[in-house]
């Protein structure tokens, strides 16, 4: 029996493994230029069964997260909470770079607890919608013309 979800990353993009009702599995893709998870079934079976790829991996849900809002904050631009928490990330990078330093313990573990934010918000924003709802905000490529 498979445990779901899994998560890997497949050739770095995010992929997700999820149970359907009537007993299969199915996958959801990270599309970059929207943040958002596409459902791409075709791929489950190449990821189930990877063993030494070097362009797909199985990854804890922790690494899961923290990749999907890496590559969210470095693709999109946008504007509201979820924009702000990326510009409060990426000051913390720049200050630790302008004084030639890594970034200390405290400061990852808060880039780790704002990341996991983001996700939640994301995730929370695409049930709404998917409810029906209207967006809370708008996310556009950083990199429009990048082929992807």
């Amino acid at each position: 029996m498979i445990q779901t979800p899994s998560f890997y990353t497949y050739f770095g993009k995010t992929y997700r493994v999820e149970s359907t009702p009537d007993g299969g599995l199915t996958g959801f893709l990270l599309n970059p230029r929207t943040g958002e998870f596409d459902e791409k079934p075709e791929h489950v079976r190449e990821v189930m069964w990877a063993m030494a790829s070097s362009d797909i991996s199985k990854v804890s849900e922790e690494k899961f997260v923290q990749e999907t809002e890496r590559a969210r904050a470095y693709e999109l631009k946008g504007g509201g909470p979820i924009f702000a928490l990326y510009e409060t990330i990426d000051g913390l990078y720049a200050q630790a770079k302008r004084e030639n330093r890594r970034v200390e313990p405290q400061e990852s573990a808060l880039i780790k607890s704002l990341r996991q934010r983001t996700f939640k918000m994301w995730e929370d924003e695409l049930a709404r919608r998917a409810a029906g709802e209207p967006p809370s905000f708008r996310a556009e490529p950083r990199f429009p013309n990048r082929a992807r």
